[in-house]
């Protein structure tokens, strides 16, 4: 009994840490964009040159990599997913800008630096909070396209690996055509590990990442990652606590702890947050590879926003 008060008592304290994830002056594109340039020079202090680039052979390019990180970051916390409309506004901006690349050369570029851009979301979470003993994990749909346009929809078409399918929501009750943003946040509501799989693949599937990516902490789930076998696997391998709540019907049935399910709330909130202030749910690119940089670059906005709501 005391254990479960002390944990309710960790999660009521984590739940007033929690701030909003909003940028100030967010009418401001270059003002948010300076912003979140200096953030990713702090981070990437030895993942780039001194003019702020990926070392490689050719010519260096004015507008750093890093500059295309921020104006990507800067453009999806502004709710601002379309390149058109994007590189509309920063006609205002071009006396600041004055090395600003074409809209070409910033699609191809920011394909380019995606996995630069994940690594300094990597440091940015372990900054924010690095010492997080307790995990939600969860699972949403990520649609490419309408049902009746799946079977003609050519994403993938050279990896079919990694293209997208059919799949069912158990949560929303639906069918539908693209992938699954598997997700493991913190209590405060920083993602820490995710994944894009396709559709048809089952949830439990990713539970064998979190093995490689947790150790000794609790992780809360629902229903869906219900397993004796992984759960005793995680407890073995990585000291991972895996909570789900029993089915009504299941053998040993025990009520789940209120904490736990309140606690669950936390990575809904997140997810609605892609939905609404990042448009996870639109999708203007024409193959994976632009379709896990758009995903990246959402992910790595909403952490950006997390770290200077609660630091600025």
């Amino acid at each position: 009994m005391l254990k479960k008060l002390h944990i309710s008592l960790i999660f009521s304290n984590l739940a007033v840490k929690i701030k909003t994830t909003k940028i100030t002056a967010m009418h401001n594109l270059y003002a948010n964009f300076v912003k979140i340039l200096e953030v990713c020079k702090h981070f990437a202090q030895d993942l780039v040159n001194k003019k702020g680039n990926i070392t490689r052979p050719g010519v260096v390019p004015k507008f750093s990599d890093l500059e295309v990180i921020a104006l990507s970051l800067t453009a999806e916390t502004m709710g601002i997913d379309s390149e058109c409309y994007l590189f509309g506004k920063l006609d205002e901006y071009r006396k600041q800008m004055p090395n600003l690349i074409s809209r070409r050369q910033y699609n191809d570029r920011r394909k380019l630096t995606a996995q630069l851009c994940e690594k300094i979301r990597k440091r940015i979470v372990e900054a924010i909070d690095g010492g997080e003993d307790y995990f939600i994990i969860d699972t949403k749909p990520v649609k490419v396209c309408q049902l009746a346009r799946g079977n003609r929809n050519k994403m993938g078409q050279t990896c079919p690996e990694k293209a997208p399918n059919f799949g069912y929501c158990a949560a929303q009750a639906m069918y539908y055509y693209g992938y699954k943003l598997n997700a493991i946040c913190g209590i405060s509501g920083v993602i820490h590990s995710y994944d894009l799989m396709q559709a048809s693949i089952h949830d439990i599937n990713y539970l064998n990442d979190a093995g490689q990516i947790l150790f000794n902490c609790t992780l809360i789930g629902d229903m869906g990652y219900i397993s004796a076998e992984i759960q005793l696997n995680l407890f073995e391998t990585a000291h991972i606590n895996l909570e789900v709540p029993y089915r009504s019907n299941q053998k040993n049935w025990k009520p789940f702890h209120k904490p736990f399910a309140k606690a669950r709330k936390r990575i809904e909130t997140v997810f609605s947050q892609f939905d609404d202030q990042f448009n996870i749910m639109r999708n203007y690119a024409k193959d994976y590879i632009g379709f896990f940089t758009r995903i990246i670059s959402k992910v790595s906005a909403l952490t950006v926003s997390q770290y200077l709501g609660i630091f600025s």
